[in-house]
């Protein structure tokens, strides 16, 4: 299933591109469902949590989550997509440089519980920008080249909190349908990129086929949503 999109490559450029010529079908106007859905067992119990947005454009979500009074950290390559997200609502910002990222900018609302990196995802850290308690993946490890998984990977894992909660929305369809991005990626490669270091659980799978799918060629669409956690530390051989 997937040698069909094993060697599709966008470049960041391509992202860039995009949003310069508005071609953001995968922008959604609405707070994503699936976050809404599971925002409970995302919070598990807790107030105040730090959220990593990997990959984020100007997602609606980041707001609804900090109006709850939760902290947003996103990584985006396009300043275009971040300039957008705060002007589309009525936040002022600041920017300034990142010193470990040369290029890179940092923009942050004024209350400062938003804060938008506009890099390449894979210069970003734990040492830019912390641990996360939850991470919310709409359109990020199905938009990243398929050769980049494992790297894309480590370095979430790298930025989740003991207690983090990670969900992530992947897409089932027939690749030969559909060159992609989005990309698939099946259940079996999600465990064998996180399997080892996390447990998972698939929380909801639903059939998600739109007329904008079907413009693509897919005749059928399935998205699930996964929830991962680190595995708590074995610690019975010490």
């Amino acid at each position: 299933m997937l040698e069909q999109q094993a060697d599709r490559v966008m470049a960041l450029t391509e992202w860039e591109n995009r949003w310069q010529e508005n071609r953001i079908g995968f922008h959604q106007p609405a707070v994503h469902m699936m976050l809404k859905n599971h925002l409970q067992k995302v919070l598990n119990g807790r107030t105040g949590v730090r959220f990593f947005f990997p990959l984020c454009g100007k997602a609606v979500d980041m707001k609804w989550l900090a109006d709850q009074g939760h902290a947003v950290v996103g990584v985006e390559i396009s300043e275009k997509a971040v300039r957008q997200f705060f002007t589309e609502n009525n936040m002022a910002f600041i920017e300034e440089p990142i010193p470990s990222i040369p290029g890179a900018k940092l923009f942050k609302n004024l209350e400062k519980n938003i804060s938008l990196y506009q890099c390449d995802l894979f210069r970003f850290s734990s040492s830019v920008g912390g641990e996360f308690g939850a991470i919310w993946d709409r359109g990020s490890l199905v938009a990243i080249n398929p050769k980049d998984r494992k790297r894309y990977a480590a370095l979430i894992m790298s930025v989740m909190a003991p207690d983090c909660r990670y969900l992530l929305d992947t897409l089932l369809y027939n690749p030969e349908l559909y060159k992609g991005p989005p990309f698939l990626v099946p259940d079996d490669q999600v465990h064998n990129l996180f399997g080892d270091s996390c447990d998972l659980e698939l929380l909801e799978s639903v059939d998600a086929l739109t007329d904008r799918h079907r413009a693509w060629g897919l005749d059928s669409l399935t998205e699930n949503i996964h929830l991962i956690t680190l595995k708590a530390e074995d610690n019975s051989h010490s």
